[in-house]
């Protein structure tokens, strides 16, 4: 249903904490114009554990508003709490977002029956594409091969983003429910090899702040091109390791105050990028053209 290069965008704030309305704008006015095909609002990337609910879905429904049907968007809606997500989902669906990105539920450690009813639930309660997202390195929960086959019967759900951190995992994933569900890469560093073997695109923290490079190369994939999704990938390679020398969003954020783009920002508990880390974030950028 969606392809291509989805930005896990970023949520600007003012020094004080609060939004930054403007900065906003600017961001999605740079996706469109740079050709990024999907922008996720208020995803990890975008700060959601420290949004409270009204500002998650001010975002999301600005974002919506901003976009004005020239870019798909996506709302990051999954919580540890069923019954949140399920408010969340519905945000999104007001705020009319074309879909839902669900994280598995984090800190509780659900068995997989338990992942399998949380999920089902949410697609039967909100009717509205959702696509599961899997990254057990930050939930401690991780949603196994059996249960995204059980779960790709249910026809709203259309997509997973699979960061689990082993290819071969998402390669099964493919194998199993490739014909009834998308699968995207979650993880910068993995996403041509795993476009490679049938992904149909990825929820991107590069893409923040190399959109075009980053449509280019998912374009260059998905038609085959191979050698020009090599070249191209070889130039964010660096921005792949840079943008994750500390907690995701940390290095991006400054990094796109660096571009002058947004303020650096971020809530506690998170801290800013620490200073040994600037030059090699500032010489990836250069090498991505970014700035």
């Amino acid at each position: 249903m969606f392809q291509g290069s989805m930005v896990a965008m970023v949520t600007p704030m003012h020094d004080n904490g609060a939004l930054d309305e403007a900065a906003l704008e600017r961001l999605v006015e740079f996706h469109i114009a740079a050709g990024t095909d999907a922008i996720v609002a208020v995803g990890t990337t975008g700060e959601s554990a420290t949004l409270d609910h009204a500002e998650h879905q001010h975002v999301m429904r600005r974002v919506v508003e901003i976009a004005a049907n020239r870019i798909t968007v996506m709302g990051g809606c999954g919580a540890n709490s069923t019954w949140e997500a399920e408010q969340l989902t519905r945000c999104a669906l007001d705020a009319g977002c074309e879909a839902a990105l669900l994280v598995t539920p984090y800190y509780n450690k659900p068995m997989q029956e338990g992942l399998y009813q949380h999920f089902s639930h949410l697609a039967k309660a909100v009717p509205m594409p959702q696509i599961l997202y899997n990254v057990p390195g930050r939930t401690g929960c991780d949603l196994l091969p059996e249960t995204v086959d059980r779960l790709a019967d249910i026809p709203n759900i259309v997509g997973i983003k699979e960061a689990s951190g082993s290819l071969e995992r998402a390669e099964e994933v493919i194998e199993r429910c490739g014909d009834r569900l998308d699968v995207y890469c979650g993880e910068d560093a993995r996403n041509l090899a795993l476009m490679n073997a049938g992904a149909k695109g990825c929820v991107s923290v590069t893409a923040n702040v190399a959109p075009a490079l980053m449509h280019q190369m998912c374009m260059a994939a998905l038609e085959g091109d191979q050698s020009e999704a090599e070249a191209v990938d070889a130039r964010l390679a660096a921005l792949h390791n840079a943008l994750f020398l500390e907690s995701n969003p940390i290095p991006v954020k400054w990094a796109l105050s660096e571009m002058g783009l947004i303020g650096a920002k971020l809530r506690l508990p998170l801290t800013p990028l620490a200073e040994q880390h600037h030059e090699t974030v500032r010489q990836a950028l250069k090498l991505a053209d970014a700035l």
